[in-house]
């Protein structure tokens, strides 16, 4: 797993001490839900959460580079749905305080640029429930086509049955679009650089 940088942000591999900003925004009932999750209910949750974030490798805390704090996460997985297409999904969540800031997009880019450039993978996936209009918003900026719902897909944590607004973007779309998004400076500094072991800086 390597770090990510982009104007704002850093995506890096998650560490112990980032258990505060992972509670802050685990903890908000807004958060937990629209992403299929549970709200944490206390710092022992979290914890235990944050153990399973570290021994994975395919989740990046989101860093805000001014301020050093994690305000969110985004992963890059297999996609099941789509067996031996060495196929990758996105998933991410934002603390709340920093909505509408246009963090979630720029992360998502970046790890779409990832995906298709480090990676070689050949189609990422995203998907959204139907009432998360936020989701849709950055999905659609991200250049992600629409595929179709999937009625009746996901089971959430409290029982609610939920249908799940599919999209992805094939790897020949992400080089055929117009690359207006990379700053000639990206272009020019190295992007990705191996993450240091959990518990050091």
């Amino acid at each position: 797993m390597r770090v990510i940088e982009t104007e704002r942000l850093k995506l890096r591999g998650w560490k112990f001490g980032d258990l505060d900003d992972l509670y802050h925004y685990g903890k908000n009932p807004r958060i937990g839900p629209a992403a299929g999750w549970q709200p944490y209910a206390n710092k022992a949750v979290a914890l235990s959460v944050l153990h399973s974030l570290m021994s994975r490798g395919e989740n990046w805390a989101i860093e805000l580079r001014e301020t050093e704090r994690v305000i969110g996460s985004i992963s890059l997985t297999t996609d099941l749905k789509r067996g031996e297409m060495n196929a990758k999904i996105i998933g991410y969540n934002i603390a709340e305080e920093q909505w509408g800031n246009g963090y979630a997009t720029e992360a998502t880019k970046a790890v779409v640029r990832y995906g298709f450039e480090v990676m070689d993978v050949s189609v990422i996936a995203i998907s959204h429930y139907p009432f998360n209009m936020r989701s849709k918003r950055v999905i659609e900026k991200c250049g992600f086509t629409y595929e179709g719902t999937l009625r009746h897909a996901f089971r959430r944590f409290d029982g609610e049955v939920l249908d799940l607004v599919c999209y992805s973007i094939l790897r020949e779309e992400f080089y055929g679009q117009d690359r207006d998004d990379i700053t000639d400076e990206e272009r020019a500094k190295p992007h990705y650089e191996r993450t240091p072991p959990p518990g050091q800086s």
